[in-house]
């Protein structure tokens, strides 16, 4: 082909194509990376290539999650129209027979069993706008006292040890852009390089710069890389690990004894406490080296400026509020807080983790995290709702605890809003028997999940590419995600379900929204005075930054660093607190010798519904794996790539075997993103904290079996 005329094609081609730009968000984890969606068609066909967009959290860059995000946004299994029920098979229906059904259902169950015979399931995932108006919708048009949501799964541990030991709960105190001024930061249970990858050159900086980094976890990952000392410790005995860093920073003198006294309160309880704690047992019990806890405890005590970073797996065990506190006295003592460098961070998980819980989602809180049991409270978001106080529900329960009342029979009904319980809940199985006994279950969700496939009623949603509104990230900064790409079918978005929902039920007067921006600037308003406060966060002003609550003023710049001068108990003071070593979890057994612990990986997110359907991210992880130590293998006759069966007292997952070096060899790690037989969730503990109601996920007696022993026997 001559050069002329390749020049003619290409000039055609050019001439046949269109192309369309989409600004938005990643929908996955709690940086919201800011990007460009590119659609071009050409010729008849679409082609899509994704740009990053600089902002100040992840400084433009993306992970592969959020270049592939549009992959699942635009895949064929797309619900586009509502699905009823009938004969065991779903229809399609009109969204007039599909709000009809859910109001004839819910009306009838109420008026037989009460209010509270509906329950409502919100997720981590939702814009600020939608979880905002799934609280008012549950306590206004339903008057339900049950609602709670997924991230009771993922921040509540961190979320309450903040609040009681700081008076507030941001997930960062500082801004990322601090991590580097750090000299030591503390890395438990976090692997940001495959959760949060794009904050991971904040540590590499804080490294270039100086600053010794400590890892705790049981295995190495792609974040212990960059450690200078890897505590690979028993798992659950972190808590037991920071007694031994406090006996070591008491004993030597590394108390900051002018912060301490001035800004806390609970110091000579917490010291009576740590002076009998004896490193030799503290050794013992986390199988740590009582010269490595006294070598952390020093380099973290020393550095003039030190951060601390929590996540899921010191978060997610019976005693992660107590963990939490633990680390919390940790930062306390040696005065780390409240300065450039020197925080606390718990990582935040999904994407709107933080500002899912601000605004009422959480069984116990109303709008501008204020309590639904506080009267001040109650009247003040009862006049913003145009309702009588008394008519508000009180305190509901926590997510799980409500699907045992579901199991009950306690909650005949429900509504669910972006969330896969089947897949993300402890002891799985149970939560799966306990939905199909629901006499109506309706889902909203943008695929039939595992979930949905149980549901009367599915009502299908728009994805992050439609669906304007605002994020919270992990630091604290409120961001407006714009969505401009039009809407599948016959989809609606989630707060337009809630209004719809609202009208037909009878209370369409106090829904009558026709943008997120309205119900934005009712939160606004709703949140006024609270800790969370959003009042002075405008849609004008997040189109031009991105802006930290507290926030109470047009005026105010946000506030970037929390506790400089004070903390938000009403003395001003933080709050130390006594933590033992030991408390209840499940325990090796003869027969249940090996612990279980679960987690992420880089190409997925939460269940799965999203990565698993993105054919680039799919192929990366085709299958769960199970890390094992070739030791352990090798006494459990274990092959490499091998299907095994892991065990607990719950039940059982079937996953292939991987040998790995880095990791405990009495410690199995199996990530959560699969369901059917390969969901390791099946198989986790479903007891709560009894502080925070978190079920301890990341820790389980099992045993394991080759697959193929098993058949031959």
């Amino acid at each position: 082909m001559t050069k002329d005329l390749l020049d003619y094609f290409r000039q055609k081609q050019k001439d046949y194509t269109t192309e369309t730009v989409f600004d938005t968000q990643c929908p996955f984890c709690s940086v919201q990376c800011t990007m460009q969606l590119v659609e071009e068609r050409v010729v008849g066909r679409n082609r899509y290539k994704v740009l990053a967009k600089d902002n100040p959290t992840s400084n433009g860059r993306l992970c592969m999650k959020g270049l592939c995000a549009h992959q699942h946004a635009l895949h064929p299994e797309r619900l586009q129209f509502p699905l009823l029920k009938k004969n065991g098979r779903f229809v399609r229906v009109s969204w007039e027979e599909a709000l009809s059904f859910i109001r004839d259902r819910f009306t009838a169950i109420q008026t037989a069993f009460g209010n509270d015979a509906v329950g409502v399931y919100g997720g981590g995932s939702l814009t600020n706008e939608e979880a905002y108006l799934l609280g008012k919708f549950a306590r206004v048009a339903l008057k339900t006292k049950y609602i709670d949501y997924n991230g009771r799964y993922c921040m509540s541990a961190a979320a309450a040890a903040m609040n009681a030991t700081f008076g507030i709960d941001r997930g960062l105190t500082n801004k990322l852009s601090e991590i580097p001024h750090a000299r030591c930061i503390l890395l438990a249970g976090t692997n940001i390089a495959e959760c949060q990858p794009t904050i991971m050159p904040y540590f590499r900086q804080a490294k270039k710069n100086g600053a010794f980094i400590i890892v705790i976890d049981p295995r190495e990952t792609a974040t212990s890389e960059l450690a200078d000392l890897h505590i690979k410790v028993k798992p659950g005995t972190d808590a037991a690990l920071v007694n031994g860093m406090l006996a070591v920073i008491l004993a030597e003198g590394y108390v900051d004894e002018a912060f301490v006294k001035e800004r806390t309160e609970g110091y000579e309880e917490l010291k009576k406490h740590i002076e009998h704690i004896q490193l030799d047992d503290i050794a013992a019990m986390t199988g740590v080296a009582k010269e490595i806890i006294a070598f952390a405890a020093r380099q973290y005590a020393l550095a003039p400026a030190g951060m601390i970073f929590t996540a899921r797996g010191v978060e997610q065990q019976t005693n992660g509020y107590m963990t939490v506190r633990n680390f919390l006295n940790l930062a306390l003592v040696t005065g780390k807080i409240g300065k450039i460098g020197c925080g606390y961070g718990a990582v935040t998980g999904q994407g709107n983790g933080q500002g899912g819980r601000e605004h009422g989602q959480k069984a116990d809180q109303l709008p501008g995290y204020r309590s639904i049991e506080n009267q001040a409270h109650r009247q003040y978001i009862a006049s913003v709702w145009g309702v009588p106080e008394e008519e508000l529900p009180r305190k509901g329960v926590s997510a799980y605890e409500m699907m045992q009342k579901v199991a009950a029979g306690e909650i005949k009904a429900m509504i669910m809003m972006g969330s896969n319980p089947v897949v993300s809940s402890p002891n799985a199985g149970f939560v799966e028997r306990a939905l199909k006994t629901l006499q109506c279950f309706v889902v909203v969700d943008l695929f039939l999940s595992e979930t949905a496939e149980l549901a009367d009623v599915v009502l299908p949603t728009s994805s992050y590419l439609e669906d304007e509104g605002t994020m919270t990230n992990l630091e604290g900064r409120v961001t407006w995600r714009p969505a401009s790409r039009k809407r599948l079918g016959e989809v609606k978005h989630d707060w337009e379900i809630l209004c719809e929902l609202a009208k037909v039920l009878g209370k369409g007067e106090y829904f009558s929204f026709s943008s997120a921006e309205e119900i934005f600037d009712e939160l606004r308003v709703a949140s006024r005075g609270g800790l969370a406060d959003y009042y002075g966060i405008t849609y004008e002003r997040l189109r031009r930054e991105r802006v930290y609550w507290p926030c109470p003023s047009l005026e105010h710049p946000g506030t970037a660093r929390l506790f400089e001068h004070s903390f938000a108990h009403h003395d001003g003071k933080a709050r130390l607190a006594v933590v033992e070593n030991k408390y209840e979890k499940e325990e090796p057994t003869e027969h249940y010798p090996l612990y279980v612990t679960t987690g992420r990986v880089l190409a997925h997110y939460l269940s799965g519904t999203q990565t698993r359907r993105s054919p680039t991210l799919a192929s990366r992880q085709i299958e769960a794996v199970m890390e094992i130590h070739p030791n352990t293998a090798k006494k459990y006759k274990i092959e490499n790539n091998a299907l095994v069966k892991i065990e607990t007292k719950r039940g059982a997952a079937v996953v292939r075997s991987k040998y790995s070096y880095k990791i405990r060899e009495d410690t199995v790690f199996v990530p959560f993103h699969w369901s059917g037989i390969q969901n390791i969730n099946q198989i986790t503990d479903d007891r709560l904290d009894p502080y925070c109601k978190m079920p301890g996920f990341k820790i389980c007696a099992a045993r394991i079996r080759s697959v193929v022993d098993l058949e031959k026997n």
